[in-house]
């Protein structure tokens, strides 16, 4: 093939050297290329050429012309081969760069302590390192993870990471997912948004890592804060048991919250407990729940045990609850669970806040027991006569104390003393002001001093003690018998006196300057009618002054509330006076209150001896024993026994079918109440044996303290007496 191109070289060449054309020059051209298709080197074919040139002796232009125009083929395919073979080159460092950069990114994700992750743009993971497999426990060997994630918890409320990469612009988010081993775990996603080069599709890079004790730390303390929110406006033992369980119980998840208390070593314990809904609530804990109790309370104070001991499942947890071993808490869950070390420390946090709501609450009983003693010597006296009643309410609850103050002095002349004041200022300071200008007033009274003269010498009395000056007090005598009442204003609030069915009226004679102020010549006095069955008010300005509104529209409401007072006994018409009185946000201010009833007019009733006036006799009967102020249950006994005594006037007191009448009187002093029964009819004697009758005369005896019959005339006479009770007064507020 070489000798054949070289012969057609040599021919070629010569004609080209004869007559030199483009055509002759276009074949060397061809020759180059067949010399490219045969292997022909170009050093073969340049030696050729001038083994040629030498053997005829020429060197002509024409000659190297032709030449270069064959190897002008044999150029061009040799820059080819160059410039492949560069590329070549350069595509094999580049892939081989590109195999070292794939190692080193390999290695860098494979070095990141936090998880590392590749989505595709439908949340699809696509890539991951052996930091997220051990996070999530889904390693590289188990890619793609399409969605939804096998993490997911796919529970209500919780997104997918696939869902909230392609639906949200956050990079940074918190995720709560499953591992693969069950465990819950908290998440922070880092993430963000690349365009992959080759395909222009957008994928997602990102980060997660671990933050499942941080999320529990602040899960704990949220949690305590909820519990002590709870529990913080408690006072007493009793609400903190009742809120406190509740939200324990909730926050932990338990079916039911128990706590037993023992009050003393001689009585049994006593439960309070919160169950959740469809949990049974049972108040009575079996024999073994009673012992594991018992066993518990006297336990070191920050102590807490699963239940059953050593069990991998636990059914709940005890611990005690107070110092004095006398309280232990029992939370039951509604299936067996593991407890792990974050649950504990979240049962202690939450049982050691209850355990100080509780023993805070047992302090503040103890002050407020304190203080309940202290105001009760200070108010007045325990028991009050029959017909007041007496109501204080402290604006700074609840230690219920302040410098508003009543008093209550029987005198030895049937008349009774009343004294109503308030001290500037407000709590214990108050209250010691209060309590020696009380005092001072009670021996005033004692000694005889009357309304006046109480208050001129308080003045001085006052100016000696510091914070008592500008206290003001109204000072008043009473007297039942005569219906009358003397008075008098030291700046105080006028009392009210109300007439039954009608308005009250401010009583505001007998008025002059507030204690230890000024050195007036003589404190005026005052004297007013008490009519029968009219109720008299005293109090202090915390019940008729409210912010925004006119004092004069305050006494307007008390003076229309107490045009039905007739009707209700001393204590009811505090109550209702209260009531309507209290403004929205409550009164600011401290409020005493004394309320008394005048006895009313006797009560005489002359009607027919017939059966069908029996309940109409009640009713007035009733309605009288309202308007005197007699106590609910001694009315209802003394109206049955007025009611068996007519009954026994229209059987029996009358023969043969005869009209005759009977006559009810009743009236009351301040000690009792005397009803009397009058028929002109035949007495009959009580027979031996009186069957399943006859128990009227037990029955009036056993109803009432005394029981008189009178039969030496003519007709009958029966006497019902019933003393009044005092009233007891059992707390330093309503009464």
């Amino acid at each position: 093939m070489l000798a054949a191109f070289r012969t057609d070289y040599a021919n070629a060449l010569g004609l080209h050297l004869d007559s030199p054309s483009q055509t002759t020059l276009a074949e060397g051209y061809e020759l180059g290329r067949r010399a490219l298709v045969e292997g022909v080197s170009i050093l073969d074919l340049t030696e050729h050429h001038f083994r040629l040139l030498d053997r005829e002796g020429l060197k002509s232009e024409a000659a190297l012309e032709f030449l270069l125009q064959t190897l002008a083929a044999l150029d061009v395919a040799t820059r080819g081969f160059l410039d492949s073979t560069r590329s070549y080159e350069q595509q094999r460092l580049r892939v081989e760069d590109l195999e070292g950069r794939d190692a080193f990114r390999t290695a860098l994700v494979e070095s990141l302590q936090d998880g590392f992750f590749v989505a595709d743009s439908h949340g699809a993971i696509t890539e991951v390192n052996s930091a997220f497999g051990a996070l999530t426990g889904y390693g590289p060997d188990g890619v793609p993870y399409p969605q939804p994630h096998p993490w997911s918890l796919h529970e209500p409320g919780y997104p997918d990471l696939g869902a909230t990469l392609t639906t949200s612009d956050t990079a940074r988010f918190m995720l709560p997912v499953r591992h693969r081993d069950g465990r819950r775990l908290w998440l922070a996603v880092s993430t963000s948004t690349l365009v992959r080069p080759e395909d222009h599709e957008q994928i997602y890079v990102g980060t997660i890592r671990d933050v499942t004790a941080e999320q529990d730390a602040q899960a704990r303390d949220q949690a305590v804060s909820q519990l002590a929110t709870a529990v913080g406006a408690a006072t007493s033992v009793i609400e903190v048991l009742a809120v406190g369980l509740e939200e324990l119980r909730r926050i932990i998840g338990a079916e039911a919250a128990v706590v037993s208390v023992w009050p003393n070593r001689h009585t049994g314990p006593e439960l309070y407990m919160s169950s959740g809904e469809g949990a049974p609530a049972r108040q009575v804990l079996d024999a073994q729940a009673r012992v594991l109790l018992d066993r518990a309370r006297v336990w070191p104070g920050r102590t807490m045990f699963a239940i059953p001991e050593g069990a991998a499942s636990s059914e709940g947890v005890v611990a005690p609850l107070a110092e004095p071993a006398d309280a232990a808490l029992w939370l039951r869950f509604g299936a067996p669970r593991a407890i792990t070390p974050g649950d504990w420390a979240l049962f202690s946090l939450l049982v050691g806040q209850l355990r100080l709501a509780v023993q805070r609450a047992r302090n503040f009983d103890q002050a407020r027991s304190t203080s309940l003693t202290l105001q009760r010597a200070m108010l007045g006296p325990i028991e009050l006569p029959p017909r007041f009643s007496v109501h204080y309410e402290p604006a700074l609850p609840p230690l219920e104390i302040g410098g508003d103050w009543y008093d209550l002095v029987p005198l030895r002349d049937g008349t009774i003393g009343i004294v109503v004041g308030d001290c500037v200022g407000r709590g214990l300071s108050a209250a010691v002001v209060m309590g020696q200008l009380r005092t001072a007033a009670r021996a005033l009274l004692l000694r005889g001093a009357g309304p006046a003269q109480l208050l001129t010498e308080l003045d001085t009395v006052a100016a000696r003690i510091p914070g008592a000056m500008c206290t003001t007090a109204c000072a008043a005598i009473l007297d039942p018998a005569r219906g009358v009442v003397r008075y008098s204003s030291a700046g105080h609030m006028p009392p009210v006196l109300a007439a039954p069915g009608s308005k009250g009226r401010l009583l505001e004679d007998g008025r002059a300057v507030p204690l230890a102020t000024f050195d007036p010549p003589h404190r005026p006095e005052a004297t007013t009618e008490l009519g029968p069955g009219s109720t008299l008010v005293l109090f202090t300005d915390g019940l008729v002054e409210e912010r925004g509104t006119d004092i004069d529209d305050r006494f307007d409401l008390l003076a229309a509330e107490l045009s039905g007072a007739a009707t209700l006994l001393p204590r009811e018409v505090a109550d209702a006076v209260l009531s309507r009185l209290r403004p929205t946000v409550g009164y600011d201010d401290d409020v005493a209150m004394v309320v008394y009833r005048q006895p009313p007019r006797a009560l005489h009733l002359d009607l027919p001896a017939e059966a069908n006036r029996l309940s109409a006799i009640r009713r007035s009967l009733a309605g009288w024993l309202a308007a005197a102020a007699v106590p609910h249950e001694l009315a209802l006994d003394l109206v049955a026994a007025a009611n068996e005594a007519c009954s026994n006037s229209i059987e029996h007191a009358y023969l043969d079918g005869a009209l005759g009448r009977m006559v009810i009187d009743a009236d009351c002093t301040m000690a009792q109440v005397v009803i009397e029964v009058t028929d002109a009819g035949i007495w009959r004697p009580q027979p031996e044996d009186p069957g399943h009758r006859g128990r009227g005369i037990a029955m009036m005896r056993a109803l009432t303290d005394e029981l008189i019959i009178d039969n030496a005339g003519i007709g009958t006479r029966v006497r019902l007496i019933a003393k009044l009770p005092a009233v007891a007064v059992t707390a330093a507020g309503r009464v």
